[in-house]
């Protein structure tokens, strides 16, 4: 039997709220430009963002970047 590999789809659900911070802050958006933008405060996307720096053992923007392209956002 073949290792699984690790794909998107094993890794942790991401809220869609989660999902859209990924997706604004992978477009090169500031917090707030973010916030702004959801209409949240840019506390909360700093929220969001540790949260999914946590459920999927993420340090850097560069790797939050790498995950949006890999899901396609």
């Amino acid at each position: 039997m073949s290792p699984t590999p690790t794909t998107p789809t094993s890794t942790p659900a991401l809220t869609p709220r989660e999902l859209e911070t990924l997706h604004h802050i992978a477009q090169g958006r500031t917090y707030l430009q973010a916030a702004r933008q959801m209409g949240l405060s840019p506390h909360t996307i700093d929220t969001y963002l540790r949260r999914i720096r946590a459920k999927l053992n993420i340090n850097t923007t560069a790797e939050l970047t790498r995950l949006a392209i890999t899901l396609g956002l």
